[in-house]
């Protein structure tokens, strides 16, 4: 028997020997992407004549891939994949013989060959490893379609330099000598050597397309039309379509589609990786998802529109640039990559003794996408005239796969229960061949197991999974607040640059994202039970793209409507949801006498973003960090003075961020098996008392400070115009965000009531003293004691935030003792979490509508009074009822938390191990 280290050794040699092969094989097979545009200029083709000669080579490498993985199966991966690759190196040096259309068609078929080495790799390399390994492995190997990318990026040079025959000749000769080389060091599989051990024949043809009859095989190939077909049609069709698109010459356009063929390959690794830890049909759902938005959004053609308002007519063109398209497809590649190993981990684990057939099968259905597909978006070129014509054929393909697969798991899980749902396959066209051996082999892993607060469990395991959750939490809901609130900069420099609203319209725009984001907290409260903590925040730090986009384009052109910026305004809202989510996820990770200080981690850390947003926005828009990706500067005068200013960097600078979070979100954190729940489960919160007290006194605290960071730039400049504030207002929001994060410890240390008590006072003197200094406005230094007495605000609203928050789980657990008399600790326990949970969503929600209501509040007491001192003096009487009702409710002798704030601190009981 080999040893572990002798089985590695050579697992790991015929894995990068394949993965190599097949890297090279793959830059053949996709050599028309680029010498197919020259020869097409020399022999004038049109555009559905392209797509054919590009295509062919696909067509007989997809065919072929059924017939290699039988003889893989059969002979050994190590004699067919020598043959194919000295075939292809044959067949692509003849093709520099070719001088008619009808001969390139022959050539190209024959240099298909070499796509054909996909069945034979798969098959050879399965065989070295197990199982669980498997969908690594194979993700390693499938990951050589990174070819593709090779081939655009080297071969523009070298038909630019010494023709498209060269190209051809020096392709021919690298796939010839790898050729050689594979035979030379590899060695035969595990299973051959052993039949050969044995003297056995092989299986006959026949016998190995017996797994061919099955229906579900041929169902399950479609997924791979779509993740293999419309890649490699892409990677073939890219080229052309930037050259004539976007105006490119060759090499860039090769650079160009490579940042897609790249990332559609190099990733399919991680995709197994991916698909062994989390399961197969999480990561298909995400990758028809990504999809289905990537496809819509590049298939929308250029457009000018014209808009008749009351004003008059008001026109205006969208249209994708280079770098927004080339960013598009480099996130399409990455999620195409991912299903492309999701759907090879499952033919292993249901064929193992007919990889080579099925895997041919399934890559045959995938490879005929890529020859069927460049043919059809030539003949939409030619029916449609327009270029955009492809993505919108790839988005009802991916739309329609989508809802397919969605339907049939749901028709497939309708009725089930318990664990008999949790035996069922991954996906439902393995349903009548799923065995018991199966169960969970596709499935991936969640938190099953997770109890905070048994103390042994917590310093072994639970502490260490809790605390990076939370530090890829917080910077999430920082980049959400930041796009939140980046209307609270934006606004005050739009007349700057050209745009003509009213001090109303400013406000309402600074405002609309407040009343957003808070609608948003309502539905963001209940997501995370039903989705799962990992799933939601992803795709919730994924939806921040929308504003962030959509801001830096608006802004450049100072005919945009207002209507668009009222929309964007209120997509910006997707930030100010996310919170309600963040939190509730949160607190289920962390033991009652740490709940307090993580919550206020979380969330004063992340309201960071609204001090980041309004600290680096004015440094930001001064510079042209982006270059000519970033688009033009506006002229701004002043005086006699001028300046350019790119105020799109106040959308755009958050985007990588946001997509470094989102991926850190997705491949980080976890889910709880426990925190699941249905939104009806929750809803019972709607019936407690204590739920909407809650909501009242933490807009007291947090819809102040939201409000406040919202309304503060524009009010300090429309009360002191003489003084430059923009470059001051980040401290506010940064005392509060601080304040939060810093002081959770005390609320944990003397009750969340008694210090929230002494939080609304001290904000009754900081209103006070605001309404002082605006009544004295005019006078030397009357600015700086304005600014004084915000800071004392955010400060205590900062406190607020953590002490009311701390209080809500203990008001629950309180609760449930009276509620639930009958039922054992451990059950009241989880009930209390749950609903603690939904509470503190549900709170944060009704809070976030204070960041439209204050700024409104201003606009409107202006508009009314001529001044903001009416709308000062009702925040002022909402203080005193927050004062009143937290004393009489809880701090007093005789308030709910009165007893537990006053008592020692009762350590919890350690929950048995179950």
């Amino acid at each position: 028997m080999a040893s572990p280290v002798s089985s590695a050794v050579h697992q790991g040699r015929a894995l990068w020997l394949s993965t190599i092969a097949f890297t090279i094989c793959f830059a053949v097979w996709t050599i028309f992407s680029i010498i197919g545009i020259r020869i097409k200029q020399e022999l004038g083709l049109n555009d559905t004549q392209f797509g054919l000669l590009v295509g062919t080579p696909i067509l007989s490498g997809s065919l072929i891939r059924l017939v290699l993985g039988i003889w893989t199966d059969q002979y050994g991966g190590r004699r067919v994949y020598t043959v194919v690759m000295l075939a292809a190196a044959l067949a692509t040096y003849m093709l520099t013989w070719a001088r008619t259309y009808p001969e390139f068609l022959v050539a190209a078929l024959f240099v298909g060959i070499a796509g054909g080495s996909f069945a034979v790799g798969i098959a050879y390399v399965s065989r070295f490893y197990a199982a669980g390994k498997q969908g690594t492995a194979l993700g390693i190997f499938g990951a050589g379609n990174v070819g593709a990318a090779l081939t655009k990026f080297v071969a523009p040079f070298v038909l630019v330099a010494y023709g498209w025959q060269t190209v051809a000749q020096v392709w021919a000769l690298v796939i010839g000598l790898m050729g050689i080389a594979f035979w030379m060091f590899s060695e035969e599989d595990p299973v051959v050597r052993a039949r050969r051990e044995k003297n056995e024949k092989p299986t006959s043809a026949w016998l190995e397309l017996e797994p061919l009859k099955n229906v579900q095989v041929w169902r399950f190939a479609l997924y791979y039309f779509f993740v293999f077909g419309a890649f490699v049609a892409l990677a073939l069709w890219l080229p052309q379509y930037l050259i004539k698109v976007y105006g490119v010459d060759i090499k860039t356009a090769g650079m160009v589609a490579a940042m897609f063929s790249l990332p559609a390959s190099v990733f399919r690794a991680y995709g197994g990786h991916l698909s062994d830890r989390y399961g197969a049909r999480r990561v298909m759902y995400w990758t028809f998802l990504v999809g289905v938005v990537t496809t819509f959004v590049l298939s929308y053609p250029p457009t000018d529109y014209l808009v008749k308002t009351v004003n008059g007519t008001v026109s205006f063109h969208l249209e994708m640039g280079l770098v927004p398209f080339t960013v598009t497809v480099f996130v399409l590649g990455f999620f195409m990559a991912l299903g492309k190993a999701a759907v090879y981990k499952h033919i292993p684990v249901y064929y193992p003794r007919n990889v080579g057939a099925v895997g041919g099968l399934v890559g045959m259905i995938g490879g005929l996408g890529g020859f069927v597909l460049p043919i059809v978006f030539g003949a939409l070129v030619d029916l449609t005239g327009l270029w955009t014509s492809c993505f919108m054929l790839l988005f009802f393909l991916v739309a329609g796969s989508l809802a397919w697969m969605h339907v049939a798991i749901r028709h497939m899980e309708h009725g089930v229960v318990g664990e008999a749902l949790k035996k069922l396959p991954e996906l439902p066209e393995m349903e009548e061949i799923h065995k018991p051996e199966h169960v969970g082999a596709l499935s991936g892993t969640v938190l099953t197991d997770w109890r905070p607060e048994d103390k042994t469990f917590w310093e072994t395991t639970g502490r260490a999974i809790a605390r990076r959750n939370l530090w890829i939490s917080i910077p999430a809901l920082l980049l959400s607040f930041a796009v939140w609130q980046v209307w609270s900069v934006v606004v005050a420099k739009l007349p700057s640059v050209g745009f003509k609203f009213t001090t109303a319209e400013l406000f309402w725009l600074a405002a609309l994202p407040g009343i957003s984001g808070a609608v948003l907290r309502i539905f963001y409260s209940f997501m995370v039970p039903i989705f799962g903590g990992r799933l939601w925040t992803t795709l919730a730090t994924w939806s921040l793209l929308i504003p962030a986009i959509g801001i830096g384009y608006a802004v450049q052109n100072p005919s945009t409507p207002y209507p668009v910026f009222l929309a964007l305004a209120l997509l910006c809202g997707f930030g100010g949801g996310n919170f309600a989510s963040s939190m509730s996820n949160i607190s289920f990770f962390f033991p009652r006498a740490e709940k307090g200080n993580a919550l206020a981690l979380n969330a004063g850390l992340g309201n960071l973003g609204v001090s980041t947003v309004q600290f680096v926005v004015p440094i930001i828009i001064t510079v042209g960090v982006f270059g000519w990706f970033g688009g033009d500067p506006a002229t701004v005068t002043s005086g006699t003075q001028t300046s350019s200013l790119w105020l799109q960097n106040a959308g755009f600078i958050w985007v990588p961020f946001i997509v470094a979070s989102a991926f850190a979100a997705w491949f980080g954190m976890n889910d709880i098996a426990s925190a699941k729940a249905s939104f009806a489960d929750q809803a019972v919160i709607f019936q407690r008392k204590h739920n909407w007290i809650m909501c009242w006194l933490y807009t007291g605290t947090f819809g102040s400070f939201i409000g406040y960071s919202a309304g503060f730039p524009l009010l300090a400049k429309t009360q002191f115009p003489s003084v430059d504030a923009l470059q001051f207002v980040f401290l506010g929001p940064l005392v509060g965000a601080l304040s939060r994060s810093a002081t959770g410890w005390i609320a944990d240390k003397w009750g969340g009531a008694r210090v929230t008590f002494w939080v609304f006072i001290l904000m009754m003197l900081g209103v006070l003293g605001i309404l002082y200094f605006i009544g004295i406005k005019d006078q030397p230094g009357a600015f700086w004691g304005f600014f004084a007495m915000f800071l004392i605000l955010f400060f205590a609203t900062g406190v607020g935030n953590a002490s009311t928050f701390q209080m809500i789980p203990n008001i629950m657990r309180k609760e449930m003792d009276r509620l639930m008399p009958t039922a054992d600790a451990l059950t009241r326990q989880r009930q209390a979490e749950k609903e603690s949970a939904a509470i503190t969503g549900f709170t944060s929600a009704i809070a976030a509508f204070g960041a439209f209501f204050i700024p409104k509040s201003y606009g409107t007491s202006i508009d009314l009074t001529g001044g903001v001192q009416g709308a000062l003096w009702g925040f002022f009487i909402f203080y005193v009822i927050c004062i009143v009702i937290t004393w009489a409710v809880y701090s007093r002798k005789g308030g709910l938390l009165h007893d537990i704030e006053r008592s020692p601190r009762i350590v919890p009981v350690t929950q048995a191990a179950e």
